[in-house]
């Protein structure tokens, strides 16, 4: 899941860099106790505290607790076990997006699993990263900066000195905890609580950054792995900045990220325009016209704001709000046709906040960033930035400009991780992997997808044809069958497996048939 704020603007055999007195197969890692409870009075979710180790390489040092969240099997007597879920970012707090993702989970996994979640270390309601004195002090931070991205050498000037600030305040507030929010730190504490839930081996989901997570889980721990389901994934030699691709480029770069969102975004127009205003306001009659139509929109915000509403602003609105294609494509469309008749739209309404005990936790973009910028390697001068800014602009437009500024902030930061892994990716686990990749994704292209399945030992690839990040936020029928048959039974697509979207963008989701019906949705299957 996108977090707000551009750092979190998500979410072979490569040298192991992690401190190599850290233990990685779990054996001098006692489990984490986990005392359940409802999480407030009259809720389905029932809530624990972890404790665990600040650093894995010295274990009886300073403890960090984990927030933990749970929902039971509906079937308890057909239970099979926990189902661990991470939700991406990095910096997604999986307390609060569990509970607000729990229905896209297929019937049948809701069913047989206790579906557990978690915020990482550094994030949310867990020991978290937290660099201001108080909420008017990070709102003071955020209100000095470029909302987007910026544009001008004056925004430029003034994102890179709030960024360098920031950086200056978290180094000075917990410099140790900086260091150690890495992913394979964070793979350890996943490991931690398999052993706290009673589980031998772990059945993991995650999506979008999630799904390096996993990976990385799978290089520390092969032989614990039951069955993972990585969807929206993060080709793993882009983020750990493998020697084959230019280390000059920043992590969303490497990642393609650009290149995907400007094809979303040209999907997007094509769709709209093809459609009347009834289905997409901002449609102009054509395809032709509706892109026309956008470009001249981003123009005249660059000389003329609305409101509060920038080009930046504007531009990265439509980035972010093209991960969600139901309601999230038509709420955009009716944001921008407002802002072509000079009207400031209201922003997207944030989702419902679930029964837990912390529903809004603080979520500052230092806490994405701490993970991010420590763990993954970006360029370190922010002069740059906007040099790479306009390579990736003549290519893909206003999401080369979003996409690149997103690791801007990474130049400032003042840590490295203690403890990175950086592969090998091809351990053979105990279980195959299944990767979901969706073909037109604005933050992890389907070549990710594909990247990650090469690169694992045992993955088989299932191709989601359709819009959004993620195939649990845009769900298809058939992929739910799938990922259902696969995490209870362990039976895997065949290979070449291609799935279709439920529904289209700018009409009403047609109903399909699923598991429960005996049917699989929309599959076709092909060669590999």
């Amino acid at each position: 899941m996108h977090i707000s704020g551009p750092i979190a603007a998500l979410t072979a055999a490569a040298a192991l860099t992690c401190s190599m007195s850290a233990p990685t197969d779990g054996t001098l890692a006692a489990a984490a106790k986990l005392d359940w409870r409802p999480c407030v009075q009259g809720s389905p979710y029932d809530c624990a505290t972890a404790k665990v180790p600040l650093d894995y390489a010295d274990p009886g040092g300073r403890a960090i607790e984990l927030a933990v969240v749970k929902r039971k099997a509906t079937s308890p007597g057909r239970r099979i076990g926990t189902l661990f879920f991470n939700p991406g970012g990095p910096g997604g707090p999986g307390t609060v997006q569990m509970p607000q993702l729990y229905d896209n989970f297929p019937r049948e996994v809701r069913e047989r699993f206790d579906i557990v979640s978690w915020d990482p270390r550094g994030i949310g309601s867990s020991t978290a990263v937290n660099c201001f004195a108080g909420p008017a002090d990070a709102k003071a931070w955020e209100a000095r900066k470029p909302a987007g991205f910026p544009v001008g050498e004056q925004e430029r000037e003034t994102w890179i000195a709030a960024y360098r600030d920031l950086a200056r305040r978290c180094h000075e507030r917990d410099p140790e905890l900086l260091r150690h929010v890495s992913t394979a730190e964070t793979a350890r504490d996943l490991d931690r609580l398999r052993q706290a839930v009673g589980e031998r081996q772990l059945s993991y989901l995650g999506i979008s950054y999630g799904t390096y997570l996993g990976a990385t889980y799978a290089g520390l721990f092969p032989g614990n792995i039951r069955a993972m389901v990585l969807d929206s994934n993060v080709d793993p030699r882009a983020w750990t900045g493998d020697k084959s691709r230019p280390l000059r480029l920043p992590t969303f770069l490497r990642m393609g990220s650009d290149r995907s969102a400007a094809a979303v975004l040209e999907r997007f127009l094509t769709l709209c325009g093809s459609t009347d205003t009834a289905h997409c306001a901002f449609s102009a009659g054509s395809p032709q016209a509706t892109r026309g139509k956008f470009d001249r929109l981003m123009l005249r915000l660059r000389e003329r704001p609305v409101g509060g509403w920038t080009y930046g602003r504007t531009a990265g609105d439509a980035i972010s709000s093209l991960y969600a294609v139901h309601p999230g494509w038509t709420d955009l469309a009716g944001r921008l046709q407002e802002l072509w008749l000079g009207r400031a739209p209201q922003p997207a309404a944030p989702p419902p906040a679930p029964p837990v005990r912390e529903p809004e936790p603080y979520l500052g973009e230092e806490q994405a960033g701490a993970v991010l910028c420590s763990d993954s390697p970006n360029p370190r001068d922010p002069g740059v930035y906007h040099a790479l800014e306009e390579a990736s602009a003549r290519r893909t437009g206003d999401a080369g400009r979003f996409w690149t500024w997103a690791a801007e902030p990474c130049a400032s930061w003042p840590a490295v991780a203690a403890d990175r892994y950086r592969g090998p990716w091809d351990k053979p686990t105990a279980h195959p992997v299944l990767v979901v990749g969706t073909t037109y994704d604005p933050a992890t292209p389907y070549w990710g997808a594909q990247a990650m399945a090469t690169a694992l030992a045992h993955a088989r690839l299932l191709t989601h044809d359709g819009y959004g990040h993620t195939a649990l936020v845009n769900p298809s029928s058939c992929v739910k069958a799938h990922v259902s048959r696969y995490l209870i039974g362990g039976s895997l697509p065949p290979a070449g497996t291609r799935c279709r979207q439920d529904g289209t963008p700018f009409s009403e989701p047609r109903p399909v048939g699923g598991l429960a019906t005996g049917g699989g949705g929309t599959a076709v299957t092909g060669a590999p």
